[in-house]
């Protein structure tokens, strides 16, 4: 791989160990890829914050690079294994907390906006059409591709890092164009679509390719849920939507294969997807709920009674919760509104067995990342358990 004078100088450590390291794993990355360059990004989003999934060795990893470098570059954060805030009343343990609160201290160091949050591109990190990017996150980084238009590969957690100390990434995969065209068609056949189970279909079919939908129209809220699906059931880290995303042209499709989704493909997945009962804890906001969810939740809730005796979280995240006070009062009558973490990255098989979700995304790692048993209701379905 090509590297300009500046870029062998970080290379050479004339910038700092912490950056001669982020350097190095760029350049292994290129190879491992054959990237010709590195190119400029306008912003980064990290994943492995959580202790729970990163651990010691990975905080290990941080303090040596939070020693003496930092990012150049807007850079976000995925959300942590607790609500930084409200630790205490999720049932964290202190040493879990004191872990958790160091592991943002040294991102925070690093330069981070420390905003935990699957979201950014709601609040904090908003990219352009066009834009590269270093993201990790695998909905948030689909989002980005499918929904924005901007350019991403499906960064792992230290080479979105790199690429945020650095400024660059290897250019590779999504950042050229004959990689963003459709390699498939999904033709959908339903008059009312569940976008979560539609995205746990598609991912499980189309994998790691670049699917081109008909037949849908969703909203962004809903893009949002397919996308999370979607690179959980799959790898899709881009998608198409006829007359919807920005970069659908029908003219990319001829010749491709075609797959139709319909009601039986989706019932196939709900059986999939829905492995129990009784839930301990019924949970939302898996991607973090948007403004506009918290208002419709709130609006639906308002005037009923809370039933039931599980837990119940919605998730989302700080500068969301900040825009919506009343409805979080409406939301908080029926359950704990947790802001900087969600379901699968806190360690909640310390306290439950089973958890009802209407995430795909939810389900599909709720039994591995989790060791729960998954009940799967849609918003309608959750509601009707606690309300």
């Amino acid at each position: 791989m090509f590297l300009t004078r500046e870029e062998e100088a970080m290379l050479a450590g004339e910038k700092g160990e912490g950056t001669r390291t982020a350097m190095e794993l760029l350049v292994a990355l290129g190879d491992i890829y054959e990237a010709k360059r590195l190119v400029p990004i306008a912003s980064a989003h990290l994943s492995g914050v959580s202790y729970k999934t990163i651990g010691e060795g990975g905080i290990g990893f941080l303090e040596s690079l939070a020693k003496d470098a930092k990012v150049c570059v807007p850079t976000t954060l995925n959300p942590a294994g607790m609500d930084r805030q409200k630790w205490r009343e999720m049932g964290i343990s202190p040493r879990f907390a004191d872990r958790q609160q160091h592991i943002i201290e040294c991102y925070g160091r690093l330069g981070v906006n420390t905003d935990c949050s699957c979201t950014p591109y709601l609040n904090t990190n908003i990219p352009k059409r066009g834009q590269t990017l270093a993201w990790a996150e695998s909905s948030a980084l689909s989002y980005a591709n499918s929904v924005i238009g901007a350019r991403t590969n499906r960064e792992g957690g230290p080479g979105a890092l790199a690429a945020a100390i650095v400024g660059r990434t290897p250019e590779y995969g999504l950042h050229l164009g004959e990689n963003r065209l459709p390699s498939v068609v999904v033709e959908v056949d339903l008059e009312e679509v569940d976008y979560s189970l539609l995205g746990h279909a598609a991912g499980s079919v189309v994998g790691s390719r670049v699917p081109y939908f008909r037949g849908i129209r969703p909203t962004t809220d809903q893009m949002k849920t397919m996308a999370a699906a979607m690179a959980a059931a799959g790898s899709v880290a881009l998608f198409h939507i006829e007359g919807v995303t920005p970069e659908a042209d029908p003219a990319w499709t001829k010749g491709l294969e075609r797959i139709t989704l319909g009601r039986q493909e989706l019932e196939a997945a709900r059986n999939k997807l829905d492995t129990g009962k009784d839930p301990e804890l019924i949970a939302l906001g898996c991607p973090h709920l948007s403004v506009e969810e918290v208002r419709t939740l709130a609006a639906r809730l308002k005037g009923r009674k809370r039933k039931g005796d599980a837990e119940v979280w919605f998730c989302t995240s700080r500068c969301t919760a900040a825009k919506c006070s009343r409805e979080l009062e409406v939301l908080s009558k029926f359950g704990q509104v947790v802001c900087d973490t969600c379901m699968i990255v806190t360690p909640i098989e310390e306290r439950f067995k089973t958890t009802a979700t209407n995430s795909g995304k939810a389900c599909s790692y709720l039994p591995t990342l989790c060791s729960q048993k998954v009940v799967y209701r849609t918003t309608d379905g959750l509601l009707e358990m606690i309300s």
